[in-house]
C-alpha cells in the first residue's frame, strides 16, 4: 500500500507540474514541427489546418493557430510567396464581404484575414481576430509567406 501511495504521490506531482507548464507556456511559440523553411515570415500547413509567424531565421514567434482555407473549387494555391499588400478594412467587390485585417500575398488576391474557422473561404487564410491582429500587424510587403500542401 505504502509503494501504490508513493506511485500516486508522484503521477499527481507530475500532472500538477505538466499543468502549470501548460499554464505558464504562452501559445504563441509552441514548439510543434513548423513545416516552412528558414528565410520564411509566415507558415502555413494546409493540411494540419495551421499557421505560424516567424523571426525568418527558422524559430516561432506566434502560433501554430488554426485556420480555414478554401473549400472545393477554391483552393489555398500552394507555394512561396511574397506579401504585397495590407488593408486593415478590406471589403471584397467579388465575394461582397468584409475582409478585415487582410494581408494579401498573391496577385489572385488571396490573403490572411479574420474570417470563420468553421466555414472554408474562397481561397483566404480565415483566421481568429486575435491571429488576424497579429499577422496584420507583424507582416509588412515583401516578407516571405509560405503555403505548404
Amino acid at each position: 500500500m505504502g509503494k501504490l501511495r508513493k506511485i500516486l504521490s508522484m503521477v499527481a506531482s507530475v500532472a500538477a507540474i505538466s499543468a502549470a507548464v501548460l499554464v505558464i507556456t504562452p501559445a504563441t511559440a509552441q514548439a510543434s514541427p513548423v513545416p516552412c523553411g528558414r528565410r520564411v515570415l509566415a507558415c502555413i500547413d494546409l493540411s494540419a489546418h495551421r499557421a505560424w509567424l516567424m523571426d525568418g531565421k527558422g524559430h516561432v514567434t506566434y502560433g501554430g493557430v488554426p485556420i480555414t482555407t478554401g473549400r472545393p473549387g477554391y483552393r489555398t494555391p500552394v507555394g512561396v510567396y511574397k506579401v504585397i499588400w495590407k488593408d486593415i478594412d478590406h471589403w471584397s467587390k467579388e465575394f461582397n464581404g468584409p475582409m478585415p485585417y487582410s494581408v494579401f500575398f498573391t496577385n489572385s488576391g488571396i490573403a490572411f484575414h479574420e474570417g470563420s474557422l468553421s466555414v472554408q473561404s474562397h481561397g483566404c487564410v480565415h483566421l481568429s481576430h486575435a491571429a488576424a491582429v497579429k499577422f496584420f500587424n507583424r507582416l509588412k510587403p515583401g516578407n516571405v509567406v509560405a503555403v505548404q500542401p
